[in-house]
């Protein structure tokens, strides 16, 4: 069984002429001479390079749908009649509205968030740009975190440098730090994810000096893909500009057979490269000493869906570094921009590699060494997948993080102002079935009002999606943690979930259904 079928996805706007399909090529079984298409063959034969990327760039996000023989589904909670942990063991008190959601993570100065998730790194894709403002009020109002990503400055077109070639001035990611800052009530940090070309342009000397940023995500991976970052562009100058700031620009800009193909038409986009990182211990450890005394009152790291070896590396040298965070992104991840085949086909998959991490990080612990703080990311949407991440990786799994998930109500929620002002036809009966003003349609709408005052109708739409989002996972969460007896985060333990597999259980280790509280019961029985 072939377990993730290729030549042919909604994410490329490609599909296979015939219903019989060769497993493991994607192309139809019969191929016939005079197909006029469409899977990825077809149109790669005219559109080359374009293929590899989801479309339409700029207006969507991605994620793979490989379905690997073991995944979080795989993982069920346990549910239990027997006591209380972090509260008495009460019918009065043990409420599950009296569950608490929040969680901290750091090695001094820590954070805390209200809810145990936060965003995926928002970097140079459009998809962030064009929303950030719903997305960055959203995270401050929900009280978690936002990761703002790579390559912010190096592709903002007010960019300045300064004499020795670091930045100097970037309105966009003034107004992205800004805009976080504007809600920010104590709950949840910004933190500003730099990349090979964010060092070498001095990202974190300008915003740790310039707009008072605290807290520096290093970059070495992550799930949805294993090259730098990318974006597209659709002007000739704008990619020269971009080929000048240091950046790898393909195809060539500067090249006069790509330029004549660009204002001929059929080559339409231009694609922004980021360089491979490349690690080693004494680099990385010079780079958070050299972070730090910059003034970064804290440093994470975000390390991708990489094998055994650079995990085991990730997790040492965050110890010895003494790093606040180390979120871990399996694959296959979500992501603005990455190339479709590679999302689809590389990298350890999350709950693997996330096993991998919970053996390492224990095996670390019994060595005497400290252990980082962790976060697991790769594919997660709802509240079960977030207590099952924290229980699979407790008691060193502080949160989960989210891409996809988090931006889904940002858009949503701002097509929802574009759609009340009348625009593409106006409120689809998806939304008009709830009312016709933002006051009906927004549960939440109300709550926030008393939450920040008349300022509520300054808020962006999308903003308050996420909140409504964010909101729907903590009240799940506290029901599933209510349910399996868990009144606070820390509790949470890898007894709170068992495998449904001996497949499961053999990569987790995580007991299987049959044997979980197997000798519990039998001394009940025998007692």
């Amino acid at each position: 069984m072939n377990l993730q079928r290729p030549n042919a996805n909604d994410v490329l706007q490609t599909k296979n002429r015939s219903r019989n399909v060769a497993p493991q090529s994607g192309l139809c079984s019969r191929c016939i001479d005079g197909c006029k298409g469409n899977c990825d063959t077809f149109r790669a034969t005219f559109r080359g390079r374009e293929l590899l990327y989801p479309e339409p760039f700029g207006y969507v996000t991605a994620g793979a749908d490989k379905d690997y023989p073991v995944d979080y589904s795989h993982l069920n909670i346990m549910g239990y009649a027997l006591g209380a942990k972090g509260i008495d063991a009460d019918p009065d008190k043990a409420t599950f509205p009296a569950v608490n959601t929040e969680t901290e993570f750091g090695t001094k100065d820590k954070i805390k968030m209200r809810v145990p998730i936060f965003t995926g790194a928002l970097g140079s894709t459009d998809i962030a740009r064009r929303n950030w403002e719903h997305f960055a009020v959203g995270a401050a109002i929900s009280g978690i975190c936002l990761v703002c990503g790579e390559n912010v400055c190096g592709i903002d077109p007010e960019l300045e440098f300064n004499g020795n070639g670091l930045v100097k001035k970037s309105p966009e990611m003034k107004r992205r730090v800004e805009t976080y800052r504007r809600y920010h009530d104590g709950y949840g940090d910004i933190l500003v994810q730099m990349n090979v070309e964010d060092t070498r342009n001095g990202v974190a000397e300008y915003v740790l000096d310039q707009l008072g940023v605290e807290t520096i995500e290093l970059k070495w991976g992550q799930g949805a893909k294993c090259i730098g970052g990318e974006i597209k562009v659709n002007s000739l100058q704008r990619a020269l500009d971009l080929k000048s700031r240091g950046y790898i620009v393909t195809p060539d800009p500067e090249m006069p057979a790509y330029q004549a193909a660009f204002k001929a038409g059929p080559l339409k986009q231009f694609e922004r490269h980021s360089r491979l990182g490349f690690i080693d211990q004494e680099g990385f450890m010079k780079e958070v000493e050299r972070i730090r005394a910059l003034g970064a009152k804290r440093i994470t790291l975000k390390t991708g869906a990489y094998p055994m070896r650079e995990l085991a590396m990730a997790i040492r040298w965050s110890s010895d570094a003494g790093i606040d965070l180390l979120t871990i992104d399996g694959a296959p991840g979500g992501t603005g921009m990455s190339p479709w085949r590679m999302m689809c086909e590389w990298g350890i998959p999350s709950i693997y590699l996330h096993s991998m991490a919970y053996e390492l990080c224990d095996r670390l612990r019994e060595k005497g060494r400290p252990v980082p703080d962790i976060a697991f990311a790769g594919g997660f949407s709802s509240e079960d997948h977030v207590f099952k991440a924290l229980a699979l990786g407790a008691p060193y799994c502080k949160a989960v993080c989210m891409g996809r998930a988090l931006m889904i109500p940002g858009m949503v929620g701002k097509n929802c102002e574009r759609w009340l002002r009348g625009e593409e036809g106006g409120l689809p009966s998806t939304v008009s079935r709830f009312g016709d003003t933002k006051e009906e349609i927004f549960m939440n709408y109300e709550v926030l009002k008393e939450k920040i005052g008349s300022e509520v109708d300054d808020l962006p739409l999308g903003a308050i999606g996420i909140y409504s989002a964010v909101d729907k996972i903590k009240v799940g969460l506290q029901q599933i943690m209510a349910g399996s007896r868990n009144w606070q985060v820390p509790y949470i333990s890898r007894q709170d979930i068992f495998s449904l597999t001996e497949e499961c259980a053999k990569v987790t280790q995580i007991p299987y259904v049959m044997d979980a509280y197997r000798e519990e019961a039998l001394a009940v029985i025998d007692g």
